[in-house]
Parts: C-alpha cells; sequence; structure tokens
C-alpha cells in the first residue's frame, strides 16, 4: 500500500527586530512597510511585524499558524499604521 502526503504550505512574511524598527526615521518605516506588504502580496503570504525580544506578535503568529492548518476561525484586526507591529493578510 502507498501513501502519498499531501503538505500544505502557509506563506508568511514575518518581519523580525520590530523594536529596532520603531527606532527609524518615519519615512524609512513607512518604505519598509510599504516594500514589506508588496512582497507579502506577491508571495499571496500574510505578513506579521514581531518582536521576540518584547513578544510583539509571537502568539498571534503561532495561531495564525495552528488556525489555517486545522481550519479553525481566527479572528484579528488587520494593522495598517505605521509605527506599529504591522499585520496585514
Amino acid at each position: 500500500m502507498e501513501f502519498a502526503a499531501r503538505w500544505t504550505a502557509i506563506p508568511i512574511l514575518i518581519g523580525t527586530k520590530f523594536d529596532d524598527f520603531v527606532q527609524l526615521p518615519p519615512d524609512l518605516q513607512w518604505t519598509v512597510v510599504t516594500q514589506a506588504r508588496a512582497y507579502a502580496r506577491a508571495m499571496k503570504a500574510a505578513l506579521f511585524f514581531s518582536s521576540a525580544t518584547h513578544n510583539i506578535n509571537v502568539n498571534k503568529i503561532f495561531k495564525f499558524i495552528v488556525a489555517k492548518l486545522f481550519n479553525l476561525p481566527w479572528n484579528l484586526d488587520r494593522n495598517l499604521t505605521i509605527g506599529e507591529p504591522i499585520i496585514d493578510f
């Protein structure tokens, strides 16, 4: 008996070091966010800005992955405000 595994990829673009990112000038933050959103759209991926050091969006990323893997309901609002941890999907 042969078993063919079916794998599902969940594309996610994660920007780390949000704690350093917020130290950048606002115009540079805008450029980074704009480029990151463009890359995420091209990949058809969710986008999360995060910081493991400050536990920013870390739990939300794992909850997102689990919800996608197991087809569970998932409630989270997008956050596209420059200077805040971006969540876009």
